[in-house]
């Protein structure tokens, strides 16, 4: 029993030493690869990944996290809409049955530009009571010069002048009005035709078409009166969702940061125009409407991300960009911890400049994080 004792002994004892033997060959081959790159120092996890022990904590030196004071982003989510004070129905003033469509809906088109034609009745009747207004105004003019050399003479009385000339005054205001009525509902009195053309009254782009080739136009026939609408998409308006708790944050006039999904890498300046005195009771939120120019990629109806910037201060941490540690699409910073230890914190980043990183929340100004993390880095995916 005691030989078999001695020989276990014996076999611990000659492997202990084979085994120290290969540690010193590591090593030593280990230091002849130093002379080509950085060694990684051991490090010890604690089981759940967040503490780490390291064996010469000094070659990780710390900084101070420095307090940052400024306005936290609010981000919100919404959508383009034209503007309304921009949007301009395109109206047929006379009635009757569309015989020539020259636009479509989604096309740009030009102030004065034509855009359909209109055979209407409304036209006939409007160029009849001018033709007879044009022809009592001719006749009461002629009574009314009479009127003027028989009252020269004597042989009228005053009270029949003046009856000649009201009939004359009178004569002249419906040729105006009927003159008025033909070009209102777009018929030349020169060249009178029963068909009315209709123009666009601004240049944009088509955004409703209530009208279809021999369709009804105007209200006579129960057709539509509004046979376009025409945006002027140069600015629009991006429409909102800003969570009642987020609105003493936000004030009219104030900037904001406007992007659209479709070019995630372009930034658009825009300004809140109102703030929505309705809340919507299901989701607890108000519209706001941002006024953007447009330079040509803003389409109605696309998704946006706006960034506002509130309007009430608050305390962060700085620390340099070196010192967090972008990892599994989360970011961490690494603080001592007694016992030749780190600790791994999460955080939640703002924005990188001058190269110091602002710190949302996770760790407060005062604290002391490891200053680059590039080692730990480099240990943390080798494991």
């Amino acid at each position: 029993m005691m030989r078999l004792r001695s020989f276990h002994s014996l076999t611990f004892i000659s492997l202990a030493l084979l085994l120290a033997a290969g540690l010193l060959f590591g090593g030593c081959k280990k230091e002849e690869k130093s002379d080509a790159a950085t060694p990684q120092l051991p490090v010890t996890t604690t089981g759940d990944m967040a503490d780490f022990t390291v064996d010469k904590p000094e070659l990780y030196p710390l900084v101070v996290a420095e307090p940052y004071t400024a306005r936290a982003e609010l981000n919100v989510t919404g959508t383009v809409n034209p503007d309304i004070a921009r949007e301009i129905p395109v109206i047929s003033l006379a009635s009757g049955r569309v015989v020539d469509i020259k636009a479509r809906l989604d096309d740009y088109v030009k102030k004065g530009q034509l855009l359909l034609k209109v055979q209407s009745p409304d036209s006939t009747a409007a160029f009849d009571t001018y033709k007879k207004a044009v022809n009592d105004e001719r006749m009461n003019n002629l009574q009314y010069i009479r009127s003027q050399e028989l009252y020269a003479h004597g042989a009228i009385s005053q009270t029949v002048l003046e009856q000649a000339e009201d009939a004359e005054k009178d004569a002249l205001a419906d040729l105006k009005a009927a003159e008025e009525t033909l070009e209102t509902i777009g018929v030349d009195k020169d060249h009178p035709s029963p068909v009315v053309p209709v123009y666009a009254p601004i240049s944009g782009v088509i955004v409703q078409q209530n009208v279809t080739q021999a369709a009804a136009a105007g209200v006579t026939f129960s057709g539509s009166a509004t046979a376009f609408t025409i945006a002027d998409l140069s600015s629009v308006w991006v429409i909102c969702d800003v969570f009642e708790n987020d609105i003493p944050k936000i004030a009219l006039g104030q900037e904001a940061k406007i992007k659209l999904n479709a070019y995630p890498d372009k930034v658009f300046i825009g300004h809140i125009s109102d703030i929505g005195p309705v809340l919507d009771p299901a989701i607890r939120t108000a519209k706001v409407r941002l006024e953007v120019s447009n330079p040509g990629m803003f389409k109605v109806g696309m998704f946006v991300t706006a960034t506002l910037e509130s309007r009430q201060e608050q305390h962060f941490a700085q620390v340099p960009a070196a010192a967090v540690l972008h990892l599994h699409d989360r970011d961490w910073v690494f603080e001592p911890a007694p016992g030749n230890k780190f600790r791994r914190v999460v955080v939640k980043t703002g924005e990188i400049a001058n190269g110091k990183q602002t710190i949302l929340s996770g760790i407060q100004s005062g604290q002391q994080v490891v200053s680059n993390v590039l080692q730990l880095e480099t240990t943390l995916e080798n494991q």
